[in-house]
């Protein structure tokens, strides 16, 4: 792996920061409140592939977690940009959606935890991106939406798919038809955000926090984990519990598994290396 990846100025309209294996990833367009223009978008997949990449032993796996915020303190992302939207024809704008969607799942795939931090704007792409990641955590500042009817579309990065198994069907549908957007505490108790915090700075050392902890456990563990848990979503009773199965029977492969076993009996703490 190229360790120039995460180096800031090998992007424009991202910045990352990598301290203590979380890496925060920031969507740096406030002029436009961090609209997922075609560079954002592209800036993103070589961000997330670069982290996938770095998850192996061999690399030493540098990032144990990711915190994805935006900049600016207006917006975390405002939506897809609709200045580039404006000039697009049907098959342009079919790939972007791809592109995006593409992102969104580098992300679930990913077998470390990712947090979208969500403080300002989260609407349409916005809130997408912010689907497509393990936890949603939330300042009171934060507003969440699929505002695309009102522009004559239609949510393109995965918002008909990832929001009805965040919310439920009912309230699903209710957002996407209305284009209501919905406050924080709304979107706790609808279960699209997992925590609301008063400020920013406490939205981000919330999900540093919870990173470091889960940075703490086996690291292939808790990707299996991740990995058994996107092949039992919206799958039959019978195909999640194969996918559960799997990834059980792959966690007895590794030697953290023997390790943490073993730390168990012998009650001491566990030495995880990753193996």
């Amino acid at each position: 792996m190229d360790s120039s990846t995460f180096d800031p100025g090998s992007y424009s309209t991202l910045k990352l920061d990598l301290d203590e294996g979380i890496l925060t990833l920031t969507v740096d367009r406030p002029e436009a409140l961090n609209a997922l223009s075609q560079q954002v978008v592209s800036e993103l997949w070589k961000a997330f592939t670069a982290i996938q990449d770095s998850c192996t032993h061999d690399a030493g796996w540098p990032v144990r977690g990711v915190i994805v915020t935006g900049g600016g303190g207006k917006a975390f992302v405002a939506g897809a940009d609709i200045r580039e939207m404006a000039s697009m024809g049907p098959d342009s704008a079919a790939e972007y959606a791809r592109s995006m969607q593409g992102v969104t799942l580098l992300i679930e795939k990913l077998p470390v935890p990712v947090i979208a931090a969500v403080d300002g704007f989260a609407l349409g792409g916005g809130c997408e991106l912010a689907l497509a990641c393990d936890f949603i955590y939330a300042s009171e500042a934060a507003q969440f939406g699929q505002p695309e009817v009102n522009l004559g579309l239609v949510p393109g990065f995965g918002g008909s798919v990832r929001l009805p198994q965040r919310v439920g069907l009912g309230p699903a549908r209710e957002l996407i038809y209305t284009a209501r957007r919905i406050d924080a505490a709304e979107a706790l108790r609808l279960g699209l955000a997992n925590r609301v915090l008063p400020s920013r700075d406490e939205l981000l050392a919330a999900a540093r926090e919870t990173l470091q902890e889960i940075a703490g456990k086996a690291p292939a563990a808790v990707g299996l984990a991740k990995q058994s848990i996107a092949g039992a979503t919206g799958r039959p009773t019978n195909q999640g519990l194969e996918a559960e199965a799997e990834a059980f029977r792959e966690a007895f492969t590794t030697d953290d598994m023997r390790e943490g076993t073993a730390a168990f009996l012998e009650k001491r703490k566990a030495a995880f290396t990753g193996k």
